[in-house]
């Protein structure tokens, strides 16, 4: 039986926004699906918690918390996350795109960059906007800006011999064969898988590997699970040497990590 998606709500589609740069946050189920769409401003991704997915064109950007996705106008997209999430959007309209990245990119998320994501999440929603918000939301815009931008936190590859190999480590994330071994297995060699992982993902396959399981892992902190059982389950002999990798990807550890994803947001001030 097939499990129906919840849609979730697109904004509507209009020639511009109605002010230079908006803000929108939302808390969404597990599952669930922005529809392919596309709007004439440009748009930032973030997820305070949870990781969303975007898919655009053949590329695929997750945004874990140390990262956003950038959208420029017009960009054709789907969104969607597969456990619970509480994400927020920046809206730029296209006159105030200029500076930022003219294709779609993920984004560094610096504390600075956070705490004034945090600060317009705690706002009215409805509110008229005040000269004070308008200025918070520009100085947001001109962190975007200068933000280290890179092509995917987790990129992917339609290649026909690299993909089914990504794909089985998806699935089974814990599969701790070796390059050589998931080649024999996919009926190629080595040394071709290497070159394809360099050429499509720029970056070394041990690299891919150690980023989706930082990405499989997440949404298990959140939900509470133990770091023992989540390194086993993902490979690991031991939970030290699962939280060494951790900490090399998000610069803190698995526990310190769960508990920012569970602290209260506060406004800034």
């Amino acid at each position: 039986m097939r499990v129906l998606k919840p849609k979730l709500e697109v904004p509507p589609s209009s020639k511009d926004l109605p002010r230079a740069i908006m803000f929108r946050s939302a808390h969404v189920p597990a599952a669930g699906l922005y529809p392919r769409h596309r709007h004439a401003w440009g748009e930032f991704v973030y997820s305070f918690s949870g990781v969303m997915e975007l898919k655009v064109g053949g590329q695929h950007f997750l945004a874990p918390p140390q990262y956003g996705v950038w959208l420029p106008p017009d960009v054709e997209h789907v969104g969607l996350n597969r456990h619970e999430a509480h994400h927020c959007s920046v809206y730029v309209a296209r006159h105030g795109c200029a500076a930022l990245p003219r294709g779609a990119c993920a984004l560094t998320v610096t504390p600075l960059v956070r705490a004034l994501l945090e600060h317009q999440s705690q706002q009215p929603a409805n509110r008229d906007p005040s000269a004070e918000h308008e200025r918070l939301l520009q100085v947001l815009v001109d962190q975007l800006v200068t933000a280290p931008c890179a092509t995917s936190y987790l990129p992917h590859s339609d290649d026909p011999l690299l993909a089914p190999v990504l794909q089985a480590l998806v699935d089974a994330p814990g599969d701790n064969r070796t390059l050589a071994e998931l080649a024999q297995a996919a009926h190629t060699t080595e040394r071709t898988l290497i070159r394809r992982c360099q050429r499509d993902l720029g970056m070394p396959f041990a690299e891919w590997r150690q980023r989706l399981r930082v990405v499989k892992a997440l949404p298990r902190l959140e939900q509470g699970h133990k770091v023992e059982s989540i390194a086993l389950d993902l490979g690991y002999g031991s939970a030290s040497a699962f939280i060494v990798m951790f900490r090399r990807h998000m610069k803190l550890t698995p526990d310190e990590f769960r508990r920012s994803a569970t602290m209260p947001l506060k406004p800034i001030g």
